[in-house]
């Protein structure tokens, strides 16, 4: 297992994880990578060889938080991770949470969203035409729009979910996003059982914080996607709590969706709930489910319990005693 503690407060929520997943009994062997800002100005790779070999060896990883510079510097390590590893499938749970308060704490929020991971705006085809006049390319293609919605739909099917919801902004961009939508329609008529639906991403976005109840599996292009699943994560208390996991055929990286918070690093207090959560993914994807399960149920007990909780959900905790608790919670 290739463990990427990133940067920034990643260290931290990854010894946490680390700690809480060997507690749970299931057989991991740790491979640690550094991978972070210093590694990348050092090595002028935005995904450094060594992570590469320890990642093809093992298959799978769990990935802390890495700095990415704004409006400059180097490429978007998860970009480039997921172009160079073909992860097609970016999938986010998004559950209510025990303990958690929230404007929809008498709703039960319990959705799915799978975003297309290789193409679109994150293509990252820009060109300066001429001074201060910029393009930057949509890239949409079928084979890529059809592989994500058979995920989506197919992960429907054996999970026992009952409805599929396509996002797009078709209206607008006709071919572009009329693509992915065709794609998915075709897909659809494969799976009869499951309801499919489509929405413009606007329009989505208002129903998503007007009756987030009403969706299930969520499925959308690169960019949609990006956005959708943080305005999610912010219905049930935000991105310290939502777990990620990046699929394709070969390889799997399973993430925590937050940032690197430099603000709060080496404090101690930071929530390492994400990146536990995507343990669990990653347990689950294992076929670790007795040791998934163990560790979800802890965390959920701990949120329940209410009072070893870390700053960000109002509570006192540091990130050592918030993982103590888990341990002890097990």
């Amino acid at each position: 297992m290739t463990l990427l503690p990133g940067d920034g407060i990643g260290p931290e929520v990854a010894a946490a994880t680390v700690r809480a997943v060997d507690a749970t009994g299931a057989r991991i062997h740790w491979h640690e990578v550094e991978l972070s800002g210093a590694v990348i100005e050092r090595t002028r790779q935005s995904v450094p060889d060594e992570v590469l070999r320890s990642l093809d060896d093992t298959k799978v990883g769990l990935k802390g938080p890495v700095t990415t510079p704004v409006a400059g510097g180097f490429q978007s390590v998860n970009v480039a991770l997921r172009k160079k590893l073909d992860l097609f499938a970016n999938v986010r749970p998004v559950r209510s949470f025990p303990g958690i308060h929230t404007r929809f704490e008498d709703v039960k929020i319990d959705l799915i969203i799978f975003r297309e991971n290789t193409e679109d705006l994150y293509s990252g085809l820009e060109h300066e035409v001429v001074t201060d006049v910029v393009t930057s390319l949509k890239v949409i293609t079928r084979t890529a729009s059809i592989r994500i919605a058979r995920y989506a739909f197919h992960y429907a099917r054996t999970h026992g979910r009952r409805k599929v919801t396509a996002i797009h902004k078709a209206n607008i961009m006709k071919l572009a996003d009329g693509l992915f939508l065709r794609c998915a329609r075709e897909v659809a008529q494969d799976y009869p059982e499951i309801e499919y639906k489509e929405l413009i991403v606007d329009n989505a976005s208002m129903q998503l914080v007007m009756r987030p109840e009403t969706f299930d599996i969520l499925l959308l292009p690169n960019l949609y996607g990006d956005i959708v699943s943080d305005l999610a994560a912010g219905l049930v208390g935000g991105l310290g709590l939502v777990p990620g996991a990046n699929m394709g055929q070969s390889h799997a990286v399973f993430e925590a969706v937050h940032g690197s918070a430099p603000d709060i690093a080496g404090k101690g207090v930071a929530n390492p709930t994400a990146l536990m959560q995507s343990a669990v993914l990653m347990l689950r994807h294992l076929d670790e489910r007795a040791s998934a399960d163990k560790l979800q149920a802890a965390i959920e007990r701990v949120y329940a319990d209410g009072k070893t909780v870390t700053p960000d959900i109002g509570g006192r905790a540091s990130t050592t005693q918030f993982t103590d608790a888990v341990i002890a919670a097990m």
